[in-house]
């Protein structure tokens, strides 16, 4: 914002400048449109475009901080509470289902994050990875395949299981 505003003022007082001397005669009117391009129109372009491009990449920033904030806020639900409802979790970070799966997609994804949630309880649970290199669904106790990272569903009680390391169920 101050880019775009010290720009403004460049080319304010260059204008006034080559205005003023072109009516007290010591410039001609070519002269002084071509020093308001110069000195007030280029820098105000350049100060404008850059202030703009800051001011773009900083509010794209902005908003992915927030979604790392949310991200965080919900690692410290699950871990603090070792299970939370998703109704809880979705009215204190703001977000909808659709959202709330994806965000826990990507802590799956990115690694940070492995549990399973019980649909028909509407509830997330953390469990560490041990636990879930079982075939043993820890929901309810049913038989399932051992597969590698990212998610299983458990054929039996359809609870959603979310596998942190290479190898665990």
């Amino acid at each position: 914002m101050v880019l775009i505003g010290v720009g403004g003022l460049i080319f304010i007082a260059a204008g006034g400048f080559m205005l003023a001397s072109s009516s007290g005669g010591g410039l001609t009117l070519p002269g002084a449109v071509l020093g308001i391009v110069l000195f007030g129109l280029l820098p105000l372009l350049v100060l404008g475009g850059v202030g703009t491009l800051l001011l773009v990449r900083g509010r794209a920033e902005e908003a992915d901080m927030a979604t790392v904030r949310q991200q965080e806020q919900l690692l410290g639900m699950i871990q603090a509470q070792g299970q939370v409802s998703l109704s809880e979790v979705m009215l204190r970070l703001k977000l909808n289902r659709e959202e709330l799966e994806q965000m826990i997609y990507q802590l799956v994804n990115m690694g940070i994050f492995s549990g399973y949630i019980d649909w028909s309880k509407q509830m997330l649970y953390s469990a560490e990875a041990g636990k879930l290199d079982s075939p043993i669904c820890p929901n309810c106790g049913g038989e399932r395949q051992v597969v590698g990272k990212g998610l299983v569903k458990c054929p039996y009680c359809g609870a959603s299981l979310f596998i942190r390391e290479a190898g665990a169920a």
